[in-house]
């Protein structure tokens, strides 16, 4: 038998549905408040706002969380307190942690041509590359469809991407290329990429960051790399190449352009390559 939530917590699920927020947005938050509710044996909507603090202290202590975590679980209880029980959130109003700014790890671009390259899989193969060439991220590479590739265009649409938002990126040449080899031998149904010998199933978050760090280790890739890794080399590697931020923004599906700015600290300049503004003028 499956556990039966609490009232608060059935009624913040409606209400985040009633908002339209993602699945997976709506099982993390009803999660976190479940746990805070098990672990405290209270109630939520008696739980005051001293007990809530100090349950994230003592996990961040223990447990050591994640500063997404805590912020997460922020949000829940905000929602809980504002939506479901109707109170101000003046009154709880908790600062949230400050984040960690560390950079992300990205590849040189030979680094990723080796890593495509001793990738014998075509699926696998094809994936990588329409991956990285158009700078998608895990879950929507998980989702994308035949009918999202738009070879006329040359370009690959991201439906229902982070924040529910569609969007438009480049299409690779290259990639299609791929894609097209692919596509004649596996014939997927529903998925462009698809569980193996499951048609109409797509693949795994555990398949694909497998894939990634499987060919990476081949390519004798020794830095510490995931399936989103491929997404900050697209971002990287077009910066390097002179295309615009609000352009790279665009590809990336960000909100705001601070996110995308992050690459700027990543990007490989060489000082012999720069002339000062100076040198262009006629004094």
């Amino acid at each position: 038998h499956e556990k039966k939530e609490s009232p608060f917590v059935e009624k913040l699920i409606q209400e985040m549905q009633l908002r339209n927020y993602s699945p997976r947005s709506v099982r993390t938050y009803s999660g976190l408040l479940s746990k805070i509710e098990c672990d405290l044996a209270i109630s939520l909507d008696a739980i005051s706002i001293v007990q809530f603090k100090d349950y994230l202290h003592r996990r961040i202590i223990n447990e050591k969380i994640s500063v997404p975590l805590i912020n997460q679980s922020i949000s829940a209880f905000k929602i809980l307190q504002v939506d479901v029980l109707g109170r101000e959130w003046e009154q709880f109003k908790i600062r949230r942690p400050r984040r960690e700014k560390k950079l992300p790890v990205v590849l040189s671009i030979g680094e990723v041509e080796k890593l495509i390259a001793v990738t014998q899989n075509i699926k696998h193969r094809a994936l990588l590359a329409l991956a990285y060439s158009a700078g998608l991220r895990r879950q929507e590479t998980q989702q994308i469809k035949p009918l999202d590739i738009d070879s006329a265009r040359m370009q690959v649409r991201v439906v229902q991407g982070k924040g529910k938002k569609d969007r438009h990126s480049i299409l690779s040449p290259k990639a299609l290329d791929l894609l097209r080899t692919y596509y004649k031998i596996e014939r997927p149904k529903t998925f462009l990429f698809e569980s193996q010998g499951k048609k109409g199933v797509k693949l795994a978050d555990t398949t694909l960051n497998a894939i990634v760090k499987k060919s990476a280790a081949k390519a004798g890739i020794k830095k510490r790399v995931s399936f989103h890794t491929l997404r900050h080399c697209f971002a990287t590697h077009l910066l390097e190449k002179g295309v615009s931020l609000r352009i790279i923004q665009e590809f990336m599906g960000h909100v705001s352009l601070k996110t995308t700015a992050v690459y700027l600290h990543l990007v490989n300049v060489q000082p012999s390559g720069v002339s000062s503004p100076l040198d262009s003028m006629d004094i």
